[in-house]
């Protein structure tokens, strides 16, 4: 599956399903961050039931600290 991450088009396995699951990939899911999928900020509690399709647009902000 194709998708546009942070503006950059990659592939990702077709068995991720979730935003949950594409957090996970990347190994994020310990992270806060922010979701946007298509244009849709998604709230924590919804990564989980928020679908991927081939062609989403999904934006990842997360934080890093420093200083």
């Amino acid at each position: 599956m194709n998708l546009k991450i942070n503006g950059d088009l990659v592939e990702v396995p077709n068995d991720l399903k979730t935003v949950s699951d594409l957090l996970a990939h990347f190994n994020l899911q310990e992270r806060v961050v922010i979701i946007e999928h298509n244009q849709d900020i998604i709230a924590k509690e919804n990564h989980h039931i928020a679908t991927l399709s081939d062609g989403d647009q999904i934006e990842i902000v997360h934080f890093v600290g420093g200083g």
